[in-house]
């Protein structure tokens, strides 16, 4: 697999292992705070001279797990290493800086910098003498919780929670935080700067499920249905599902869905759904409402501009709606009473959340909110009355932790539980319009023939550094420089 693309995927990995109960504190929500007694992998990048020899070095702590991944940091992590410069390589040094940056950039449109932390380590004036050989100095720069950003020029800034990294192929716009290192010269001489991208995810914990629910979890017991837990399930309201069935004859299935209540799940645990079907055509009943045939999907909104903080939705160009996964059905026993009820059907199923979805948040510029939505069968046969219209939109909240003590499982039975999706979107990682930034950027060099292995391989493929995606002909040209980037592609 490509380093880049390894890079990022074990950061995801990291951050499932960071979920786990035993490594955090039973702290709520709005009171977590740094693990500082977990221990912390150190990161090391290099910037070299015009020789190849070692100018600006940084050492970076953080929470990941594999050297060769991004650093990775949760919220209220403070972010701690060491700056070295070598003073012999350059001349007309006057100050050495890091900065903690954080920005949010849309395709065809500046980047909104939301997040500027700036540490000055060694300034000329203030230490009094000439810098002369290797120098360090260590750091530490607190990740803020909350920033002030205005939504749209002159508008009063508010404050906003810290969004997490975000960057996916073929987006309209991502979220990227990185670690500058600054080493200020003289007049009439180019700044020499070293950039590296780090991965942030805030932590934000899903709402507790109902007391029957948490007991079925722990004893392995099926799920009480909202007859018996009513304060576990929200039952939408009912929707009428009609079409023509056979080209032949008009048909209405009338269809009661319940969702696990709260409407709040943390990503790599399922969506419990409970579906009752009624009808007077016991044959459409029998089609229409098959488990293969039903159509149920979370799908993610990517809202984009102006649209980014209102409730409502904006225009389709600022509005990206796309399906994550879709809801695995199997019969019941209730379902299996159709000599009892031959007019109705209820099935039992499934939404899989997975654990590299990122987390519902709202910002300027950018946000990103999940809806359950239902869709009018897909029965051989059955044409429904707008297809591609939904029947219900529910709104959920997606975090990325479970509720303190509460670990969710599946209850689908074998053969029914959800095979791997392949979204390409989420999966391949890169911004396929590329970065249009010039900086340099430090990091292995991608083996073009590895990137095109890895693209045809959707378990393995994850974000890569959006630094990296310069543009894919480099996969054919051999070798590809980026103007004013050290980022480099190399065929093998």
């Amino acid at each position: 697999m490509d380093r880049r693309a390894e890079s990022h995927l074990t950061a995801r990995r990291n951050l499932s292992e960071l979920a786990h109960p035993r490594l955090l504190p039973r702290y709520s929500r709005a009171s977590f705070s740094s693990v500082q007694s977990l221990e912390l992998l150190e990161h090391s990048y290099t910037l070299p001279d015009s020789k190849g020899r070692p100018f600006i070095t940084l050492h970076v702590k953080s929470r990941a797990k594999d050297k060769r991944t991004w650093p990775l940091f949760c919220e209220r992590d403070t972010i701690r290493g060491t700056v070295e410069v070598d003073f012999d390589k350059t001349d007309g040094a006057k100050a050495v800086s890091i900065t903690l940056a954080g920005g949010v950039t849309a395709v065809g449109q500046e980047e909104l910098n939301f997040l500027t932390s700036t540490k000055e380590l060694w300034n000329a004036k203030v230490s009094g003498n000439p810098p002369n050989g290797k120098m360090s100095w260590p750091f530490t720069i607190p990740i803020p919780t909350e920033v002030d950003v205005a939504d749209k020029p002159k508008a009063k800034a508010e404050s906003y929670r810290l969004p997490p990294t975000f960057s996916e192929r073929a987006s309209p716009a991502y979220i990227d935080y990185k670690l500058v290192i600054t080493v200020k010269r003289s007049a009439l001489r180019v700044n020499q700067i070293m950039t590296t991208s780090i991965y942030y995810t805030p932590l934000s914990r899903a709402d507790p499920p109902s007391a029957l629910r948490q007991a079925a979890y722990v004893e392995g017991s099926s799920l009480a249905g909202p007859d018996r837990d009513p304060e576990g399930w929200k039952t939408l309201s009912q929707v009428r599902m009609g079409g023509t069935l056979f080209k032949s004859r008009t048909v209405n299935v009338d269809c009661t869905v319940s969702l696990a209540n709260p409407l709040s799940y943390a990503a790599g645990s399922p969506i419990p759904i409970i579906a009752t079907f009624n009808s007077d055509d016991q044959q459409a009943l029998d089609l229409i409402c098959s488990p293969t045939a039903v159509k149920m999907a979370l799908v993610r909104e990517r809202l984009i501009g102006l649209v980014a903080t209102r409730p409502g939705t904006g225009s389709s160009a600022n509005v990206v709606r796309e399906v994550m996964c879709t809801a695995n059905f199997w019969p019941t026993e209730e379902g299996d009473s159709a000599a009892r009820e031959p007019l109705k059907r209820t099935l039992r199923g499934e939404l899989d959340i997975r654990k590299a979805y990122r987390p519902t948040f709202t910002f300027p510029a950018f946000s990103l909110r999940y809806d359950v939505c239902m869709y009018p069968s897909q029965a051989p046969g059955f044409v429904g009355i707008n297809p591609d219209t939904p029947l219900f939109a529910e709104r959920v909240m997606i975090h990325t932790l479970n509720a303190v003590g509460v670990i969710p499982k599946s209850f689908a039975p074998p053969g029914y539980s959800s095979a791997a999706d392949n979204n390409w979107n989420v999966a391949a990682g890169f911004l396929e319009n590329g970065n249009q930034r010039r900086v340099i950027t430090i990091g292995p060099s991608i083996s073009c023939q590895k990137l095109t292995c890895c693209l045809v391989d959707s378990s393995t493929m994850e974000v890569f550094n959006e630094q990296f995606t310069v543009f894919l002909f480099a996969i054919y040209v051999g070798t590809f420089h980026s103007s004013g980037s050290r980022s480099v592609f190399r065929t093998r």
